[in-house]
């Protein structure tokens, strides 16, 4: 009898850890290692696109929340020339986005499944533990990294990345090269590109990148200025050896692959064959 209730004590304690156990595991303990960060730890530039919206209407006020499907991620999926997509949340969160997304790219460690990354509010305007939370979800979803945008501060920087920590979140990073989960933090005005060298001296994560538009619109529309933080950035970056993504057009692409950045976002199967071209593959 006392055998007998011991083992229910244990099958009980088992299952009561079990949510737990699968938490962690959502959050990059036993996770895939996305395909991207290989191509990263090799030096070679990865190309990816924003994942499209699929609401219908017409551009404007009334147009309404934009929509992702199940289907938008599986016709992602079939595209050979994407390394990773960008789910840009940063307007207006959205779990069943991510939820879409992922299912239609396929299971984490399929071969040749397309790294996801995951743009969400700033963890200044939803507050650090809002955004743990969604870090946690978000990764437990099947999403590969996550971004938070407008970093302004240090300080911030180092909340950013312990956030992470915070999630139990496996994230590659220089001194983790067998990490599993994608970190990425991004500087978009001109007082967070000043403390770049520090930022980047954080340790941590995985990418940190320029919002060159958001902080073209912060020096008030002077590109000459927003490119040279952007290449200062990039100067950084390269020191401490992070990936640095950018945005580029079928125009630039190749220019950028020269420069070095690592991660590019661009519009179009065109500008990923220029930009493969340039980086030989």
């Amino acid at each position: 009898m006392a055998i007998g209730r011991m083992a229910v004590a244990c099958l009980v304690m088992a299952a009561g850890l079990a949510p737990k156990l699968a938490t962690a595991q959502g959050a990059g303990a036993t996770r895939p290692r996305p395909g991207v960060i290989d191509l990263w730890a090799a030096g070679k530039t990865a190309f990816g696109v924003f994942v499209p919206d699929e609401n219908p209407a017409p551009r404007g006020p009334n147009r309404g929340s934009a929509v992702y499907t199940v289907a938008g991620g599986q016709a992602l999926a079939k595209n050979p020339l994407l390394d990773f997509v960008f789910l840009n949340l940063e307007g207006r969160y959205d779990r069943d986005a991510v939820m879409a997304t992922s299912e239609g790219l396929g299971k984490p460690g399929t071969p040749g499944r397309k790294t996801l990354l995951v743009r969400i509010p700033s963890m200044v305007d939803a507050g650090p533990q809002v955004t743990l939370q969604r870090i946690k979800e978000i990764l437990a979803m099947g999403a590969d990294g996550v971004t938070l945008p407008h970093v302004e501060t240090l300080d911030q920087g180092r909340q950013a990345v312990s956030l992470f920590a915070d999630a139990r979140a496996n994230v590659w990073s220089p001194a983790n090269p067998s990490g599993t989960v994608i970190a990425m933090l991004m500087l978009e005005d001109p007082g967070a590109i000043a403390q770049a060298k520090d930022i980047a001296d954080i340790g941590g994560y995985s990418v940190l990148a320029c919002g060159i538009g958001s902080l073209t619109g912060a020096l008030k529309g002077d590109r000459v200025a927003a490119e040279k933080g952007n290449q200062e950035l990039l100067t950084e970056t390269k020191r401490v050896k992070l990936v640095n993504m950018l945005t580029a057009s079928k125009d630039d692409v190749a220019q950028r692959v020269k420069e070095g950045f690592l991660g590019l976002l661009v519009p179009n199967d065109d500008a990923i064959k220029a930009g493969r071209a340039a980086a030989g593959r």
